[in-house]
């Protein structure tokens, strides 16, 4: 069975989106079906580099849409849609797919109905995150004003019009259904790993020491993009509540920050943050005037292939995202990928993050936007190797026994049955 997927964009590129993207065609070739990509204009947009009209990945193709020009609002995404869907149709009549498979954002559904329609070819539509509430946190768009309506009431219809909607969670689920779309009609994929890829390396002593960082330190990392809503300046307030004072008998005491410690009595808790984006001028000032710049480090972004090595490197993986709209109905990856890799997560009580995360069992939450709370959490792991090495084997047993790709494939291969009608 051939399927066609419509991607916003892929790899080359490395992202969340892209690497769900690799995972899921991989996941379905290894299924027996044959998975072919085609990617908008806004591959091109974000890759910025010599444009390819077909290239291969992992055995698989992906067809480019090409570069479209023009910025005037509306006008621009018109153009887009239409390059989109004059190249999904000549793949589709290239390929003769049994299916075609829409990822959000909502600009690839329409091009995706049109030509099934056309071609009496079934159509499934994938949300990964409502493109207008995460314009909202970009700064793009107002909450519940004109434009966020707009967008809003297009994901509704495209829900409507397509044979099968896939969402990556509960949370994303259960908004569409309160829209009206028929329950029967939904299925959850989530975010997933490949325990085969994602296998727990040793700790590397010269990445802390590059890190600037002890083996008595106690890291907590996060690795990511630098939006505002992932709240990472709270976990730089919640550094600075952290203090370890010494005592006559060399024993270490945490406490919280007093304006007067001096230097050599600063707690053994580092912060290393890697990735960039958005936030990152406005973190390293907020670290220098809580004066805790010493103790975080901005490592950058790092290759995929050296992710493994980062997180055995941390103690914990800090996610302390705001509340939102995203963050309260979308699940992330990286919770999932911390526990592949024997990590510990200490992750804010947003509805996404509730779904992957057992508190005390797979991980440790904590009050969404409380820094106090947050430096408790930090504070009673590091004190507790036990706890840390609970949350580790019942972090990876949980992941690789509910979230792997290959159930995920599975799970593909019977709604794509279902919108065929077999």
């Amino acid at each position: 069975m051939k399927i066609i997927h419509l991607l916003d964009h892929s790899l080359p590129l490395h992202s969340g989106y892209t690497f769900r993207s690799r995972n899921i065609l991989l996941c379905q070739l290894r299924q027996g079906l044959r998975p072919v990509a085609v990617t908008s204009p806004k591959h091109e947009a974000a890759w910025k580099g010599e444009w390819r009209p077909k290239e291969e990945f992992d055995g698989i193709a992906y067809h480019r849409s090409g570069p479209v020009s023009g910025r005037v609002p509306a006008w621009a995404e018109i153009r887009l849609v239409a390059r989109t869907r004059a190249k999904l149709e000549e793949v589709s009549r290239e390929e003769r797919p049994a299916v075609i498979h829409a990822h959000s954002p909502v600009l690839n559904a329409f091009p995706a109905l049109r030509v099934g329609r056309e071609n009496r070819v079934p159509v499934v539509y994938e949300i990964r995150a409502f493109w207008e509430d995460a314009a909202v946190d970009h700064g793009t768009h107002r909450e519940w004003g004109l434009r966020y309506r707009m967008i809003r009431a297009l994901e509704t219809r495209a829900c409507r019009q397509a044979d099968a909607v896939v969402t990556i969670c509960e949370g994303l689920r259960e908004d569409l259904v309160a829209r009206g779309i028929p329950e029967r009609k939904i299925t959850v994929v989530p975010n997933a790993v490949d325990p085969e890829e994602l296998r727990p390396v040793p700790r590397d002593p010269a990445l802390r020491s590059r890190w600037g960082v002890g083996e008595s330190d106690f890291v907590v990392g996060f690795i990511g993009s630098f939006y505002h809503y992932e709240g990472l300046d709270l976990l730089l307030q919640a550094l600075a509540r952290l203090t370890t004072a010494v005592t006559g008998d060399g024993s270490r005491v945490t406490s919280g920050t007093r304006p007067n410690v001096p230097t050599s009595q600063r707690p053994n808790v580092r912060a290393v943050l890697i990735g960039g984006g958005q936030e990152d001028e406005r973190l390293r000032a907020l670290a220098q005037d809580l004066g805790v710049a010493d103790r975080v480090v901005f490592a950058g972004r790092i290759p995929h292939h050296e992710v493994p090595a980062a997180y055995a490197a941390c103690d914990a993986l800090v996610l302390p995202r705001k509340s939102i709209r995203l963050t309260e109905l979308v699940t992330p990856l990286k919770p999932l990928e911390a526990m592949a890799l024997n990590t510990p997560v200490i992750a804010s009580d947003v509805g996404g993050h509730k779904e992957l995360v057992r508190d005390g069992e797979t991980g440790l939450l904590f009050p969404a936007g409380d820094p106090a709370a947050l430096a408790d959490r930090i504070r009673t792991l590091a004190r507790d190797p036990d706890l840390a090495n609970r949350l580790r084997e019942n972090g990876r047993r949980w992941v690789t026994a509910e979230r792997t790709w290959k159930r995920n494939g599975e799970i593909y291969r019977e709604v794509y049955g279902n919108a065929l009608g077999c």
